[in-house]
């Protein structure tokens, strides 16, 4: 059955006093999920915004990531299917889209 979403995504980034933090967050429809993240610059390092935008937003997306995972963690079990928490972040056999044995 075919399946397509919109989901939508508000990112914002703020720095203040060598601290950047950053809030992701994801509508999908259904659930509403926000990531957060922070960078803070050494004193003694160049003011660089850039960086900490970069690692601020990486960080938050990671968080959103381990929501996400989580959610489908709890979906996967809705339906009967055990999740394997040694994945990680890999995606599982059953739900590739090529072969995976």
């Amino acid at each position: 059955m075919p399946h397509t979403a919109e989901w939508k995504i508000h990112l914002y980034v703020v720095e203040e006093d060598r601290t950047t933090k950053a809030r992701l967050e994801l509508d999908t429809g259904t659930a509403r999920l926000t990531g957060h993240g922070h960078a803070r610059r050494n004193p003694e390092d160049s003011d660089v915004p850039e960086i900490g935008d970069d690692l601020a937003v990486s960080r938050a997306m990671e968080n959103m990531a381990g929501q996400l995972k989580a959610t489908a963690y709890s979906d996967m079990r809705a339906v009967g299917a055990e999740p394997n928490p040694k994945d990680g972040l890999r995606p599982y056999r059953g739900w590739l889209d090529t072969d995976a044995s």
